[in-house]
């Protein structure tokens, strides 16, 4: 042992550099982990009562026990509207089993949102379905985008039959989230 010699001073431009490397790669595996992989395709955005959110890719979703079959509805001036045949998912299926929620909120690209209450998104005599296609045509091909459609043996939902003014209202076009809530708004 040779105690003549100085201690070596350690490079600290070194020991920051590295502690700095170091976190920024914790920050970037941290994001990737949290976020995950970018899903390819149209999403929809389901959130849960406990606020927790989960994207839905249209490739999920075709995974999804599904429901096809035509569909029509009447708008608030009594018109019959966008007859086609519907291709999509139980929103039952998509919020999963949320015990204690009252209404369910869906929000378009554009802003508009409506409000469902339980016993219509549960009401298996007007199922309600988010629709990914009409006629074949697949979003991101079709211009409505993920849409909500209340399909019915029938195929007809008429505002006296649905018990409101405009059947229409609830028929959202360009869905990009659906809210899953604790009560009816």
């Amino acid at each position: 042992m040779d105690v003549d010699r100085p201690p070596r001073a350690v490079d600290t431009r070194w020991v920051y550099r590295v502690g700095w490397a170091a976190l920024a790669l914790g920050i970037v595996v941290a994001a990737f982990l949290r976020l995950g992989p970018a899903p390819s395709g149209p999403t929809v955005i389901i959130v849960a009562l406990d606020g927790t959110e989960r994207t839905l890719s249209l490739e999920e979703m075709k995974a999804l026990p599904g429901v096809s079959r035509r569909g029509i509805y009447q708008n608030q001036y009594g018109n019959w509207r966008d007859e086609g045949f519907y291709e999509g998912v139980l929103l039952t299926e998509l919020i999963g089993e949320e015990a204690s929620y009252a209404s369910i909120r869906v929000v378009a690209a554009d802003g508009y949102a409506v409000t469902i209450e339980r016993s219509r998104v549960e009401d298996p005599g007007f199922p309600i379905v988010l629709a990914y296609a009409l006629d074949g045509e697949r979003v991101p091909d079709w211009a409505d985008g993920f849409r909500i459609a209340v399909l019915p043996q029938s195929g007809r939902v008429g505002n006296e039959d649905y018990g409101v003014e405009s059947a229409g209202s609830y028929w959202v076009k360009n869905v990009e989230r659906i809210e899953v809530q604790q009560t009816a708004q």
